[in-house]
Formats: structure tokens, C-alpha cells, sequence
């Protein structure tokens, strides 16, 4: 029998199929992308990034300039970076098996995390290079400078746009993207740089730029690895307030009450939800429709695609939102 499906969209406005599955005491609910570009862009970004360290270590080494070798280095560091994430999201395409029964989608969220301390020590590295720089100015070509800096500023804007999309609703994108803007970021005071050391020997100028550059990359840092952290602790989804699903679900004709609610985050893009429905006492089987009510309203009002619902005839344990025994007996806001 052909699985039920509808055309919707998710709450990242990416258009969405929903299947419906029925099952006694539980029900669960997908959807997925209509389209999937990420692998496509990810491996174009993952060429264009080979291509531009090696071009700005030459020019480097011709003009003598640290600026644009750091630039390279950095460059290498995010090519590494794309290759992780490119391999991470064809792991998570894999399906669910009995091994890992939600799936591999969660290697995308441990990319992002290893990313992430990339990101950090190329930030390192650009704070190192730059202190030296503090202390011993280096005269060099700024029209070779130039030249390699807008190879970068090409490449790295190229990049940047290729990933902008899905970096929306991709922590692992997301942080392939971080790369690019800060690249993109780096190349263009590298630029400027070149072009005031034409006119004026202001070597304190390139340094200063580039910490300032590590400034924002770390401050997007703590914003990735903070999302991370909490799908990895199945934390509640940022946005989603469990008070509120309670109190809209009891709203629903034929839902008597409903308690031990937990949401989290199957991935970036896909929200797990359970709790337990209080039905009056009837047949297993005609709750299968309110079942789907309630999957629908979930999904089109929440954004939950991966709802598990466990109906019964009355409470149990203490009634509440949230799970005493999952809690270890205590209930913490």
C-alpha cells in the first residue's frame, strides 16, 4: 500500500513532502527537501578553494608578503574545512538503519563542530602572524599584493554565494560558509592594505585589519558551536516553547489533556517531538485519525516533523509537561 503523502513547506520555507505513517500507540511524520543543492555547491566551493591558496602562496612568495601567505594559509585551512563538510553531508544522505535508527543526519552537526575549532586555530594563527607583523614591518610589492588579494576576493565572494542558501537551515553549511565570508572578509583588507602601501608605508595597517577580521569569525564561532551544543544535548529546539504545544494541543476536539512532552532536534532541519495523549477510553483505531490531525497541526504550526504521540485513558506519573522518571525525579526550569 502506497505511504500518503502531501506537499507542504517546513519552517525554513523549503517546499516539504509529508508521509504519514500509522502505528498502534505511535505515529510519526517526515518531511524532505523537494530539492538538495548543498553537494553540488559544497564540491564547487571545495575546487574553487584549491585553486586560490595555490595561486596567492606564488604571489606571496614573489612579493614577499606574509599578509597574502597567511591569506593562503588560511585559504588551505577553509579547503580542509569544505572537504569535511562535504563529506559529512554525503554521510548524512544515508538513510535510517538499525544501527542508527534516526539516521546520519547528526554528522553534519559534528562538522560544523570540528569546523569550528578549525576556524579557531586559523584564528590563531592570523592573531600570531599578525603580532609579528607588529613587530617586524616587512616592505613588499603592493601591486602583486593586489592582484592576489582580488583572486581571493573572486574566489571567496564566488564561494560565499554559492553557500549563502543553505546555510540557512545547515549548521554544517553554515560553518563552510563562515569560512568563505571571513576569507572574503580577509582578502578584501589584504586589498586595501596593498593598495595603501603604494602610497603610504603604514605596515601596522595589515595587522590590525586582520585581527579585526579574527574578531568577527570567533564571533560567529560561538553562535555555531552554541546550536551544536544543543542539538547534540537534545536540547529543546530554539523557538519552541513546550507550555505553548501543551496548551495548543488541548485545543484539538478529542484531546483530553496531554503530558510528558520533549522536543529536540533530529538535525538542523528536522525536529523530533513525543508526549503522551489522553483520549477517552475507545478502540486503538479510531484514534488514528486524530493522530493525523494532530501530526498535521503539529508540523504546519510548529515546524515538528517527527512527532511521536502515545495515547492512554487517563495521566500517569505526575501529569506534567515534562517526564519526572527522564528528569531523574526532579523537574529543573
Amino acid at each position: 500500500m502506497e505511504t500518503p503523502h502531501k506537499v507542504g513547506h517546513g519552517p525554513d520555507g523549503s517546499e516539504t513532502v509529508e508521509h504519514a505513517h500509522g502505528l498502534t500507540g505511535a505515529c510519526s511524520h517526515h518531511h524532505v527537501d523537494m530539492e538538495d543543492t548543498s553537494g553540488s555547491r559544497l564540491l564547487l566551493t571545495l575546487g574553487l578553494n584549491f585553486i586560490i591558496p595555490v595561486a596567492q602562496v606564488i604571489g606571496g612568495v614573489y612579493a614577499n608578503s606574509m599578509a597574502l601567505i597567511s591569506d593562503a594559509t588560511h585559504n588551505f585551512s577553509d579547503f580542509v574545512a569544505i572537504l569535511i563538510a562535504y563529506i559529512a553531508h554525503r554521510i548524512g544522505k544515508q538513510g535510517a538503519s538499525f544501527q542508527n535508527t534516526f539516521g546520519y543526519k547528526r554528522a553534519e552537526i559534528l562538522a560544523a563542530t570540528i569546523n569550528v575549532a578549525i576556524l579557531i586555530g586559523a584564528s590563531a594563527f592570523i592573531i600570531y602572524e599578525a603580532v609579528e607583523r607588529f613587530y617586524h614591518p616587512q616592505a613588499v610589492f603592493g601591486n602583486v599584493v593586489i592582484l592576489m588579494a582580488g583572486v581571493g576576493i573572486l574566489g571567496n565572494g564566488l564561494s560565499a554565494w554559492l553557500l549563502h542558501r543553505d546555510s540557512k537551515h545547515s549548521l554544517n553549511v553554515r560553518g563552510a560558509f563562515l569560512h568563505m565570508l571571513g576569507d572574503l572578509l580577509t582578502s578584501v583588507m589584504v586589498l586595501v592594505s596593498g593598495v595603501v602601501l603604494i602610497f603610504r608605508p603604514w605596515y601596522w595597517l595589515d595587522p590590525l585589519l586582520s585581527i579585526l577580521i579574527v574578531v568577527f569569525i570567533l564571533k560567529n564561532c560561538l553562535s555555531i558551536l552554541k546550536a551544536s551544543a544543543g542539538i547534540l544535548m537534545n536540547a529543546t529546539p530554539e523557538g519552541l516553547n513546550l507550555e505553548e504545544i501543551k496548551n495548543f494541543l488541548e485545543q484539538i476536539p478529542g484531546v483530553c489533556g496531554t503530558h510528558y512532552l520533549h522536543a529536540w532536534n533530529i538535525s538542523a532541519s528536522s525536529i523530533g517531538f513525543s508526549c503522551h495523549v489522553e483520549v477517552l477510553d475507545q478502540q486503538v483505531s479510531k484514534t488514528e485519525k486524530l493522530g493525523e490531525t494532530i501530526r498535521h497541526k503539529l508540523f504546519h504550526r510548529f515546524g515538528i516533523d517527527h512527532p511521536v504521540l502515545q495515547f492512554e485513558t487517563g495521566s500517569c506519573g505526575n501529569g506534567g509537561v515534562l517526564c519526572e522518571i527522564s528528569c531523574g525525579g526532579a523537574i529543573n526550569g
